[in-house]
């Protein structure tokens, strides 16, 4: 984080410091020294989450700082991220949420949803590849499999690496996510030019009911941080759904936050997933430095 890299450059300037009174003096890292000598960001009126030239999660939506709101964040309580903002390449609202792409200095292009970074093109793999191939290797040969979220493409990027697959149904409720990507996330978007993919733009809990029963070998859920419209995505009805569109022996992956900061929510999960599935409920992790403190997802079999 830029934050703690400022602490850290404070404490070794510190430490040279008393260190010379000794009689010896210990060079700073190239790291610092170049952290040192940046010059100061000049002002970016871009967009309301843009602060002199930085994209934080701390700000409130109307752009305005909110002490309150950075310390009572319910997805980093206490912490903030931030990223340096080369260019606004987009922002707009659907009518489900506000969305923001801009051009970083170190992550290439980032998507941000409701202020909340989803995706960059530097480290999109690492979540991608874990929610995807955990669930897909851990059944023999997954023949039709659901998406629900995941309008960037880039799970259907990965479960399409699967030769046993031969359905790919994504149902993703805001079109606007998946207009933008296309334009500038390309190499996630190349997960629709599959054939195998079916693409229905929809609310999924609704695409879920309508679903024949026992039809999908893998069910995964890439859906935005569980607060706002996404909150009924962690609880029991939508797992009992999910559970009766499973095929015997199917598997769920869900996104389940961080280890670190979101406790409480996993607890929640996992006692939910096990009344609802007859299988285990396994959680796992995978680092993912935009994100906080790790990408993590649970995976039950039925």
């Amino acid at each position: 984080m830029e934050g703690g890299g400022a602490r850290n450059v404070s404490a070794a300037a510190a430490q040279t410091k008393g260190s010379a009174d000794d009689g010896s003096c210990k060079p700073l890292p190239p790291c610092c020294v170049k952290a040192q000598a940046a010059a100061p960001e000049s002002e970016a009126k871009c967009h309301a989450t843009v602060v002199s030239g930085w994209f934080t999660g701390t700000r409130s939506r109307s752009g305005k700082p909110s002490k309150a709101q950075y310390f009572n964040n319910p997805m980093w309580p206490g912490e903030a991220h931030s990223l340096k903002v080369e260019k606004i390449l987009y922002q707009g609202k659907s009518p489900y949420q506000e969305v923001l792409v801009f051009e970083s200095s170190t992550y290439g292009n980032v998507l941000v949803l409701d202020g909340i970074v989803q995706l960059t093109d530097k480290d999109e793999c690492a979540y991608q590849e874990m929610v995807t191939h955990l669930a897909l290797c851990s059944i023999p040969s997954p023949k039709n499999v659901l998406v629900v979220g995941g309008g960037d493409g880039g799970v259907l990027r990965e479960i399409a690496k699967h030769d046993s697959v031969e359905t790919i149904d994504i149902c993703e409720i805001d079109q606007l996510v998946i207009d933008v990507c296309k334009d500038f996330f390309p190499r996630l978007y190349v997960g629709y030019k599959d054939p195998r993919v079916r693409l229905h733009v929809g609310d999924a809990v609704e695409f879920l009911r309508n679903s024949p029963e026992g039809k999908y070998d893998a069910i995964i859920v890439d859906s935005s941080d569980p607060i706002g419209p996404a909150q009924e995505l962690v609880e029991k009805p939508f797992f009992q759904t999910i559970a009766r569109a499973l095929k015997p022996g199917g598997v769920l992956s869900n996104l389940a936050e961080s280890m670190w900061l979101h406790t409480h929510l996993i607890q929640d999960m996992l006692s939910i997933c096990r009344e609802v599935f007859k299988g285990g409920v396994h959680y796992a992790w995978a680092s993912v430095p935009t994100y906080p403190r790790f990408s993590t997802s649970l995976h039950h079999l039925f």
